[in-house]
């Protein structure tokens, strides 16, 4: 336990990001806030703050249960961090994963007529 942790080497800590050079610049960008200001990656974190973190589509709401400095595995995660993200953001997450088949692979080109066919029947029923 630690008494002050940067936000950047936290985030990598608790297996957000898989390197802390991304946690870093997830900060930079401004996908990372606490109190809903956005922070930068040397910011110190503490026991009981809020942390948002945008991964697209949704934003999480973690709570800060423990610090940690150094990476872990998964399993002890659920002794540093609370997941209270709002049920509208999980459920957004929900529907996206739904409507993934409908999206296609960049570059496997136009659908074929069978293809065509299947998607029109789709959306007429």
């Amino acid at each position: 336990m630690h008494e002050n942790v940067r936000v950047d080497k936290w985030l990598w800590a608790v297996r957000l990001y898989k390197t802390r050079s991304q946690a870093s610049e997830a900060c930079k960008k401004g996908h990372v806030s606490i109190r809903d200001s956005t922070v930068k990656p040397s910011r110190m974190v503490y026991v009981g703050e809020i942390i948002k973190v945008r991964k697209t589509p949704i934003t999480k709401s973690l709570k800060i249960l423990a610090l940690a400095d150094k990476r872990m595995s998964a399993k002890l995660i659920v002794d540093f961090i609370e997941d209270i993200t709002p049920l509208e953001e999980i459920e957004l997450l929900e529907m996206q994963k739904n409507m993934r088949w409908i999206s296609r692979d960049r570059g496997t080109g136009r659908p074929t007529k069978k293809d065509r066919r299947e998607l029109d029947g789709f959306f007429e029923t």
